[in-house]
């Protein structure tokens, strides 16, 4: 069975994820509509040290902010949640002596998962290749991770990391997401680099990852003294790479990681899978009680605690009442 390969503006992808209904709806999909006093948030809790793995946390560690006005949590409970996973390879020239890396670190981070989370595999280089569906079949996964093919054509980052962030925010997917990405971040676009980039800018793609439901793990896979000697890809647009990958981290709630080689990446496999399969649910009653139908902004803080990050929604619109 071929990998296939889709033109990333042409088809969103919707394959890889079986989702079925990705009907679009009227609202942006980064709010959260309140339906009742009750104010429900799904925050994910990731550690900045992967050394060091978040401890189980208590509602006395929460502080939730709505317009930068404390609120009262009125629920709260933890529960290990299940998760759908995607890794996004970068399978274009730059990652080629990669390879054996890739699939490597691939196998690893698939047996890491638990057996109720959801694995898929996407390739990109100048397109975007179907390595295997969302899927809890382990065998499928390690066969499909056998047939990852030798990389070619350019980078089209910037695209790929954009549609699929799309179907995984889509309604139709309310599992918790996640994006785990290794690239060395040298998209097409980047000044002075040959080659047909992305239609997406980084700017754009920088918004999307901040309005996110779905976090978003950046591993660098440093191809820059291959590539300055194969294709003269100057050393700035490596620098500015890695800089947007560490943008992306941090817009994601997230760390930047970095792998020369597969021991690299050891001490980050059950950490990642650790955060993400620790999910908070935190419910509030607004302090400020008008329903207007406006936008109040959300924001969620841990006390004392500087060595981890809560993700949650950006805000969410008051039910305006009706007439």
């Amino acid at each position: 069975m071929q990998a296939r390969r889709y033109q990333v503006p042409g088809l969103a992808l919707s394959l890889f994820l079986a989702v079925a209904c990705c009907a679009q709806s009227g609202e942006p999909i980064d709010t959260l509509r309140i339906e009742s006093d009750l104010v429900d948030l799904k925050v994910s809790v990731v550690s900045l040290n992967p050394r060091n793995p978040s401890t189980e946390l208590q509602q006395k560690d929460f502080l939730i902010l709505e317009d930068g006005q404390p609120q009262d949590i009125s629920f709260f409970a933890a529960a290990e949640t299940p998760f759908n996973l995607v890794l996004l390879l970068d399978l274009s020239q730059s990652s080629k002596d990669k390879l054996s890396l890739i699939r490597k670190s691939t196998r690893r981070f698939v047996e890491a998962t638990r057996p109720t989370d959801r694995v898929s595999i996407v390739a990109f280089s100048s397109v975007a290749q179907l390595i295997c569906p969302l899927t809890q079949d382990r065998q499928l996964l390690r066969k499909s991770i056998e047939r990852i093919q030798e990389p070619q054509g350019g980078t089209k980052f910037w695209d790929s990391l954009r549609y699929v962030l799309a179907i995984l925010n889509a309604p139709a997917n309310s599992q918790r997401s996640a994006v785990v990405v290794m690239t060395d971040g040298v998209d097409n676009a980047l000044p002075e680099v040959f080659g047909e980039g992305s239609q997406t800018s980084f700017e754009r793609l920088l918004q999307i990852v901040r309005d996110s439901d779905a976090l978003v793990f950046p591993i660098y896979i440093d191809t820059e003294a291959e590539e300055y000697k194969r294709h003269r890809t100057p050393r700035n647009a490596f620098a500015m790479a890695r800089e947007q990958l560490a943008q992306l981290a941090v817009a994601s709630g997230t760390r930047l990681y970095r792998a020369d080689k597969l021991k690299d990446l050891e001490d980050v496999y059950q950490q990642v899978i650790g955060d993400l399969g620790r999910i908070y649910s935190i419910g509030y009653r607004p302090t400020n009680a008008l329903r207007d139908g406006k936008w109040r902004s959300v924001t969620v803080q841990i006390h004392d605690r500087p060595d981890v990050t809560a993700r949650t929604k950006q805000g969410s619109y008051s039910q305006a009442r009706p007439n």
